[in-house]
C-alpha cells in the first residue's frame, strides 16, 4: 500500500476528487482549506458535466475521460455507503442521492444564420473526435424543448451532457475520501513554504507547519495566490460569473440548453463582460439562468447590469420565462488560465509541489478525470490520456516566471 503523505490545499470539487482518488489508492491524505468544504467556487457553480462546449483537443479528451468515469465513481460510492451518522449529517441522504446525477443531455441552439454557420462545423469536428452530436430538425427540437423560441436556425443535441448538484457532489467525494482514511482540516490557510534542499517539506499555517511528502495546490481561483506564497508564481486568475435562480416551475426546460455563442464566450480571453444564454432546470424545479464572464479580481459584488444582461440573453431562448419570478442570484470565481487548459502535474521549480487547478467553469465535470491523471502521474504509471498539454511549465502558466528563484524559508 502506498503511504506517501499528501497534503491537498483546497476542499472544492477538484480537491475532493483528488483526495478520494488518492485515499482509495492508499495514500495518506490530508485536505486543508482556508474556509470549509465546497464553500467557495464549487458551491457557486451550476454543476455542469459537458462535452458539448469543447472543441477537439486536450480539454475535450479530459472531458470525455471524466464523462466515462463519473458513472463508475457513482457506482463506487454506492458500494461504500455512508454510516448512519454520516447519513444523518446529510439529511438522511446517501452520497449518490446528494450528487443528484442527471444525464439529461444538452442542446446547443443557434438563433441566427451566423450562429448556425459556426455551430454545424463545430459539431462535425466534435463527431470526428468521438463526441455524440446529433443535428435536430425543427420538429425534433420542438419535441425536445416545447417552450424554446421559434427563432432558431440550427440545433445540435449532445446526449452525454449531464448535471450534478455541485456542492453535493464535492461533499460526496470528500466523504468517500474520509471513509478511505483521508483527513480534513478546515479554517487552515496556507501562508508560506518550508523548504529543505530545494524541496517543499511543509506549508506554514497559523497553527504551525504541516509536513508531507507531496503537496497539491487545488485552491481554484486562489491557486495563483497559494503558488505565490509558496514562492513559485502561477498565472491562475479569478474570472467571475453570475447565475439567476427562478422560483420552482412546472416542467419547462428539459435539457441543458444554451445559445451557440456560449462556446465563444468560454474560449475568449477578454476581460470585459461577456454574456451568453444558458438555461437549465434543477431537480427542485428551479431554472438556472446564465451565464456571464468578466475579470474583476476578487470583487464579489453582484452587479444589476450584469444580471439584467444575463436575463435578457436567457429570454431570447425561452421567451415564456418573461413573467417568472427570480428568487435569488449568486456569483462565483472560476480559475482562469490564459490558454484555457487546466494545470495538472508537478511543478519543476519546487520539488514536492504539484498543481491541479485552472479548470475555469469546467471543474465539476473535469474533476474525476483530473484526479485520475494526478494519481497516475504521482505513481509514474501510464496515463489514461496524454497529460503533457496540462503540464505546469508551459508559457501560458509561467510566462517569464520559470526562471524566478523561490522566496521560501529554509528549515523544518
Amino acid at each position: 500500500m502506498n503511504r506517501t503523505r499528501v497534503v491537498i490545499v483546497g476542499a472544492g470539487i477538484i480537491g475532493a476528487a483528488c483526495a478520494r482518488e488518492l485515499a482509495v489508492a492508499g495514500f495518506d491524505v490530508l485536505v486543508l482549506d482556508r474556509a470549509g468544504a465546497a464553500a467557495a467556487t464549487t458551491s457557486h457553480g451550476e454543476g455542469n458535466i459537458l462535452v458539448s462546449d469543447k472543441g477537439p483537443g486536450p480539454e475535450l479528451e479530459l472531458a470525455q475521460l471524466s464523462r466515462r468515469l463519473w458513472p463508475e465513481v457513482l457506482a463506487s460510492l454506492a458500494e461504500r455507503p455512508p454510516s448512519a451518522s454520516e447519513r444523518g449529517a446529510m439529511g438522511g441522504m446517501d452520497d449518490v442521492d446528494a450528487v443528484e446525477w442527471d444525464p439529461k443531455g444538452g442542446l446547443v441552439v443557434a438563433t441566427t444564420p451566423e450562429g448556425a454557420e459556426a455551430l454545424l462545423p463545430f459539431a462535425a469536428a466534435q463527431r470526428a473526435a468521438g463526441v455524440r452530436a446529433e443535428t435536430l430538425d425543427d420538429d425534433a427540437l420542438t419535441a425536445a424543448e416545447p417552450f424554446l423560441t421559434e427563432r432558431r436556425t440550427a440545433a445540435v443535441y449532445y446526449p452525454d451532457d449531464a448535471q450534478v448538484q455541485p456542492a453535493g457532489a464535492a461533499t460526496a467525494l470528500l466523504a468517500d475520501a474520509l471513509r478511505a482514511g483521508a483527513r480534513l482540516r478546515t479554517g487552515r490557510e496556507v501562508h508560506g513554504a518550508v523548504t529543505r534542499g530545494g524541496r517543499l517539506t511543509a506549508v506554514r499555517t497559523a497553527d504551525g507547519p504541516v509536513e508531507a511528502d507531496v503537496f497539491v495546490n487545488a485552491a481554484g481561483p486562489w491557486s495563483g495566490e497559494v503558488a505565490r506564497r509558496l514562492g513559485v508564481p502561477l498565472d491562475v486568475r479569478p474570472r467571475r460569473g453570475e447565475v439567476l435562480v427562478t422560483t420552482p416551475l412546472p416542467p419547462t426546460v428539459f435539457h441543458k440548453v444554451y445559445d451557440a455563442d456560449y462556446v465563444g464566450a468560454v474560449g475568449s480571453g477578454a476581460g470585459d463582460l461577456q454574456t451568453s444564454a444558458v438555461v437549465e432546470s434543477t431537480r427542485a424545479g428551479s431554472v438556472l439562468l446564465g451565464s456571464s464572464r468578466r475579470r474583476v479580481g476578487f470583487d464579489d459584488r453582484l452587479r444589476p447590469e450584469v444580471l439584467s444582461a444575463v436575463a435578457a440573453k436567457a429570454l431570447k431562448l425561452f421567451p415564456s420565462l418573461a413573467g417568472v419570478h427570480v428568487m435569488r442570484a449568486y456569483g462565483g470565481f472560476r480559475p482562469y488560465v490564459p490558454d484555457h487548459l487546466p494545470v495538472i502535474g508537478a511543478d519543476p521549480r519546487l520539488a514536492g509541489l504539484w498543481h491541479a487547478t485552472g479548470h475555469e467553469g469546467a471543474g465539476i465535470g473535469l474533476s474525476v478525470g483530473t484526479a485520475l491523471l494526478l494519481r497516475e502521474l504521482l505513481t509514474g504509471g501510464a496515463t489514461a490520456i496524454d497529460a503533457s498539454p496540462f503540464r505546469v511549465d508551459r508559457p501560458a502558466v509561467l510566462g517569464d516566471a520559470l526562471g524566478l528563484s523561490t522566496t521560501t524559508e529554509e528549515g523544518s
